[in-house]
């Protein structure tokens, strides 16, 4: 939905965006046919990545690097690394090391090594294992960031694609836009800009257990409560009830391990819905655990039994915020 077209929630929420982000950014965008969502979705990232807080932008900046090499989003990994690129000296490129999976030229260790604790700890066989960079007061931000962009990459894989451009732009102009996109991000920190300004946009909600995590700092704490909250009522018209139950199973056996390029678990893992509620979990286990292997024929025929753009928001929604918290559970130090 464009600036001029947006009413009422949506254009609430645009009118933030333009405020503390400086873009109309497209993985926030992307919720707009479901204001709830979308209200949930900005939240949990100005509280976590954007406003300044106890720690600096350039460590939550690689956190969100790391995280997007660890679910393999092409999009996110170029907008992050690009922007903690100009935060750094020298402003130079990191995308390629992000690729290969390092930090690369990053020479401050403080950056390193939470870049490192973000990846290694997005999977459950490996939670845990190295030492905690970074002490307890600092918990809200940096596992809300790495859950934030958990949330969003699997958001991103489905509905963006790889880069951030028009349908049929030359490839060529990646570079330019890419340029345009993170100056603009750069250049709206401001240190004033002040927590929780944003939390009226939904109603307040108790914060769940498993993002107890939050407690100690309140506006992030706020956010993850109305935005669970707002998902979780989302759900409740958008996903069937089988649906929802069969991906918190799913979600409770997994390891954080990508399952490969074949989809033959998905299929076996809806087998026993009901065949109108089959496809509607296969995308939303697809969402949740493999969020690449969505296509078009995947959207389509959920769209058979549900055409409208809100009720794919929320669903899809829904499920990866669900895996999201699944794998903030396993970055919790405290757990």
């Amino acid at each position: 939905m464009s600036f001029n077209a947006a009413r009422g929630g949506v254009a609430k929420v645009y009118q933030e965006l333009e405020r503390d982000f400086g873009i109309l950014a497209p993985p926030v965008a992307l919720h707009s046919p479901a204001p709830e969502t979308l209200a949930a979705t900005w939240l949990i990232l100005r509280e976590t990545l954007i406003v300044p807080g106890l720690v600096p932008r350039a460590r939550k900046e690689a956190v969100a690097s790391a995280v997007s090499v660890a679910n393999e989003c092409p999009f996110c990994i170029g907008m992050h690394t690009s922007t903690l690129g100009t935060l750094l000296p020298g402003r130079h490129s990191l995308v390629p090391a992000a690729e290969a999976g390092t930090t690369g030229p990053v020479t401050d260790p403080s950056v390193r090594d939470v870049a490192a604790w973000a990846k290694e700890n997005s999977a459950r066989a490996t939670a845990g294992r190295g030492p905690v960079p970074f002490p307890p007061e600092q918990t809200p931000e940096l596992v809300g960031t790495a859950l934030a962009l958990h949330y969003l990459n699997r958001m991103v894989n489905i509905f963006l694609g790889e880069v951030p451009l028009p349908p049929h732009a030359p490839a060529k102009s990646l570079g330019a836009v890419m340029r345009v996109l993170t100056w603009l991000i750069t250049s709206s920190a401001k240190p004033s800009m002040a927590p929780g300004t944003s939390l009226d946009l939904l109603p307040a909600a108790e914060l769940p257990k498993d993002l107890s995590w939050a407690a100690t700092t309140p506006a992030v704490a706020e956010a993850f409560a109305r935005g669970s909250a707002a998902m979780e009522v989302a759900a409740e018209r958008s996903v069937p009830e089988p649906v929802r139950e069969l991906v918190r199973a799913e979600l409770d056996a997994w390891d954080g391990q990508s399952p490969g390029i074949s989809r033959a678990w998905v299929e076996k893992s809806t087998a026993d819905l009901a065949p109108e509620h089959r496809a509607a979990g296969r995308l939303a286990l697809l969402t949740a655990i493999a969020s690449y292997q969505v296509d078009e024929k995947v959207i389509a025929a959920f769209r058979e039994t549900a055409p409208d753009d809100s009720t794919l928001i929320e669903l899809t929604g829904w499920a990866s915020l669900t895996a999201a918290r699944r794998v903030g559970a396993w970055l919790n130090p405290a757990s």
